[in-house]
């Protein structure tokens, strides 16, 4: 896969596809890798871009300062892949990073799509990203894994699924950096909170959250919709956190949708 190189860091990325350019950022896992069960369906309309994050997958395993350092850290990627603009969609930290973006480099991003993220960090929040730290820390990252598991799907999708959520927590090591560099992701989207300029983004926005995401819920999602100007919420009844994966083919039709109307104006 392709490498782009910012202040000494390596940042994994791939292209597929043929169409508008549309880049995915994942969440707090960070790798490209998340989008998986997503990518037959969006490269049949999109060129899509994935990349692994800072810390995790093929990119540098180091510990991340901000968000808006892995925002800088997309713009690189662009500039690599020789994208001037792009549509992006990001999943809760991704959704994040696509935020800073849009506020900090405005003429790259042409619009965007902000699922399962949150606008701030609250108390929420630091309970449940505080417990995840210990359970890394203390535990391991097998302990780590298999919480996540809970966080990202629902009942329903957990007892159908077994086999394919036991080669994930299987595959955590491989994608994830050391507990120190997982807590620095954790308090770096703790610690973003760009709500008091939500006014100036200035591009088709749609906003998605399932109704039963327990990691970012729906108030965040409520939160972008009241602040970033004509933004626009799609609120669907389950699927949980991770609702590109539990409910693909209504993910991928809400998202095509979304952005094949604004590739064409």
């Amino acid at each position: 896969m392709p490498i782009a190189i910012r202040h000494g860091a390596s940042l994994s990325w791939e292209k597929q596809g043929d169409g508008p350019a549309l880049i995915l950022g994942a969440g707090l896992g960070g790798v490209g890798a998340y989008w998986a069960p997503n990518m037959a369906a969006l490269t049949a309309h999109f060129t899509v871009y994935r990349f692994d994050q800072r810390g995790t997958g093929g990119s540098s395993r180091e510990p991340v300062v901000s968000v808006e350092q892995m925002s800088a850290d997309l713009i690189a990627v662009m500039d690599d892949a020789g994208l001037e603009r792009a549509m992006y969609l990001g999943h809760s930290t991704g959704g994040a990073i696509g935020v800073a973006t849009a506020l900090d480099y405005p003429d790259r991003i042409s619009a965007m799509m902000i699922y399962a993220s949150t606008t701030h960090g609250d108390a929420y929040r630091r309970k449940i990203l505080g417990l995840r730290s210990r359970l890394f820390g203390e535990l391991g990252v097998a302990a780590y894994a298999g919480y996540s598991t809970l966080l990202l799907y629902p009942p329903y999708w957990i007892n159908a699924h077994q086999e394919e959520i036991a080669a994930s927590e299987r595959a955590a090591p491989d994608q994830l950096g050391s507990a120190d560099i997982q807590v620095s992701r954790f308090e770096a989207i703790l610690n973003f909170d760009r709500r008091a300029e939500l006014s100036r983004i200035a591009i088709p926005t749609l906003v998605v959250c399932a109704e039963d995401d327990i990691l970012t819920p729906k108030y965040f999602s409520e939160e972008f919709v009241r602040l970033i100007p004509g933004a626009r919420g799609h609120f669907v009844a389950r699927g949980g956190h991770a609702l590109s994966r539990t409910e693909p083919e209504l993910f991928n039709e809400i998202a095509i949708e979304f952005f094949q109307g604004a590739s064409t104006g």
